[in-house]
């Protein structure tokens, strides 16, 4: 052999070295691939079940979210209808302290005076009692008409009964001692005499 074929052949030996790495590479990548895909396939069904999962654990915190929500809002109308009870009410201790002076202002008017001096001062407590009635009324309160009306257990307090027939049954026949609304609150019923 001449010293170019030996040339020759090792050049063809080289470039055939040279070429196998690639074929071994692109052998290499094809198993890589598939290898990847075999995985693939056997982690599809994994993470579809972690998907579904994680799909229902949204779904509960958010149906949580929503109640924790309503629950706020009721809270809030809640305390909201408070609030405005206690300031439409926050007078109700006073005037249910009030209520007996002017039962008392009342009965005491309604005594008969004989002499100049007495009717003065008769006439005296009347603007005092008016005063004092004109206040009450101011802060809400307002008088439960009874007398004539059929008997209601919500407005009245039944102390006696009556046996008129002149009169329709279970009618307020006498007012004994006079009921107070305090908006649309009873805070004190009227105590009557009722036809039976």
């Amino acid at each position: 052999m001449s010293e170019e074929n030996k040339e020759e052949v090792f050049e063809e030996m080289e470039e055939q070295e040279e070429a196998q790495p690639e074929e071994n590479n692109q052998e290499k990548e094809a198993e890589e691939k598939d290898s990847q895909a075999e995985e693939t396939e056997d982690n599809q069904p994994q993470e579809k079940e972690e998907l579904e999962a994680l799909k229902k654990e949204k779904e509960d915190i958010y149906q949580k979210l929503i109640r924790v929500q309503a629950d706020f809002d009721n809270y809030k109308r809640r305390a909201k209808k408070e609030r405005e009870n206690d300031l439409k009410y926050k007078s109700q201790d006073v005037v249910t302290d009030l209520l007996p002076i002017l039962d008392n202002f009342e009965r005491a008017l309604q005594t008969d005076t004989n002499e100049e001096a007495m009717e003065n001062f008769v006439e005296g407590m009347n603007m005092i009692y008016r005063q004092l009635l004109s206040a009450v009324e101011k802060a809400g309160v307002e008088e439960i008409k009874a007398e004539g009306q059929p008997f209601d257990p919500n407005l009245h307090q039944a102390v006696m009964q009556d046996s008129d027939e002149e009169k329709e049954s279970n009618t307020v026949t006498e007012v004994l001692q006079k009921g107070y609304l305090l908006k649309d609150r009873v805070i004190r019923p009227a105590m009557v005499k009722v036809n039976q």
